[in-house]
């Protein structure tokens, strides 16, 4: 018999416990009554386990992966994303360098500074931003500026060397990733380090992971979580209860997480508020990923047309060029026909004086 949440976490509650705490109460049933059919399917099933919970729901995520609370959380994911062991010193305040629209976009921001003296930048986003290379390397930029700073502030004149300055790392996990990761459909972590045509070796300090969960989620699954990331990366995406379940008797220790989101559904007063946000959100997404996906449409349509703009007028003054050229060739024709009659014309004369000279002598 086919396991399911209940078993394995007594604390979610029945769809009908949930449904009369929420008819009980006439602001929590307006809630309900305003979501659409498919939302309100969407909300019990998340209460009640009849699906798993959604980690990246933004409520769920900052209380999971709140790097204050849970260090050593941050820290796990962080080295195997790196591939090393990073310890996590403090969290850092964030500057506030972002653009206002793009705060909408993001489940989580944080910045932690690590037992190295490094800087590490982690943001999940709900949807990928247009141009992600560009906007990263910006973001980057102001994090290895940051760094100098401090450790400028931190020496004299006399003391202060660049060596000081340690690695920044800017790691960005994507819901939906953009089009250009999608032209890698078996590759869902992509790692960037600036590297040398010759070979020389120069540490230049800014490392970049990306990674497409969208893409992960299509490649792996239903299989097998054969390693700790998998893991983490099984935890981030997915709410089928046999992935739930396969993952937390393969790493016991998530049990723990999914626990304390149950905890929060409990008081539905409190996660129906929340949920509220989480569509509001989700709405303002679509709208924004929509905007951002026809300006990036228009800008193509636009580049295209200033191209076949070039190519038209390039072809007219080809076609002008061989109007010109037919012209002189015209001209030189005629030119030709008019000294072919005039040599006629020569000749002619010259035979008629022949013949006279002929008749005379004759």
């Amino acid at each position: 018999m086919k396991s399911t949440l209940r078993e394995y976490f007594p604390i979610l509650q029945s769809r009908k416990e949930i449904l009369k705490k929420i008819h009980g109460k006439k602001d929590l049933e307006e809630v309900f009554d305003r979501w659409e059919v498919k939302q309100q399917e969407e909300f019990l099933d998340f209460c009640t386990g009849a699906r798993g919970v959604k980690m990246l729901y933004d409520f769920c995520a900052k209380a999971i992966l709140n790097p204050e609370v849970y260090p050593e959380r941050i820290e796990e994911l962080i080295s195997l994303l790196l591939g090393k062991k990073v310890r996590l010193l403090k969290v850092l305040p964030n500057d506030n360098t972002r653009i206002a629209d793009e705060t909408s976009l993001l489940i989580m921001d944080f910045l932690v500074e690590l037992t190295d003296g490094s800087i590490a930048n982690v943001e999940i986003q709900k949807v990928g931003y247009a141009f992600p290379g560009q906007r990263s390397a910006c973001y980057s930029a102001d994090l290895l500026l940051r760094q100098y700073r401090r450790v400028r502030n931190q020496m004299t004149k006399e003391t202060f060397s660049y060596r000081e300055i340690s690695n920044v790392y800017t790691i960005v996990l994507f819901e939906k990733s953009t089009p250009e990761f999608h032209t890698f459909p078996d590759q869902y972590i992509h790692k960037f380090r600036q590297r040398s045509d010759t070979g020389l070796k120069i540490d230049l300090l800014q490392e970049f992971v990306f990674v497409a969960l969208d893409i992960y989620r299509e490649k792996y699954q239903n299989k097998n979580i054969e390693k700790r990331l998998d893991g983490w990366l099984t935890f981030l995406n997915s709410d089928e209860p046999e992935d739930i379940i396969a993952l937390i008797e393969k790493y016991p220790d998530f049990k723990a997480m999914y626990e304390q989101v149950y905890e929060i559904c409990r008081n539905i007063e409190q996660v129906m508020g929340m949920f509220s946000k989480e569509l509001y959100e989700l709405d303002r997404n679509t709208v924004r990923y929509m905007i951002d996906e026809l300006q990036e449409e228009y800008q193509k349509q636009k580049e295209k047309n200033q191209r076949q703009k070039e190519e038209n007028q390039k072809q007219k003054e080809e076609n002008q060029k061989q109007k010109e050229e037919n012209q002189r060739q015209k001209e030189e024709i005629e030119y030709l026909k008019e000294q072919n009659k005039k040599n006629r014309e020569e000749n002619e004369r010259l035979m008629k004086e022949i013949e006279h000279i002929k008749h005379i002598l004759g």
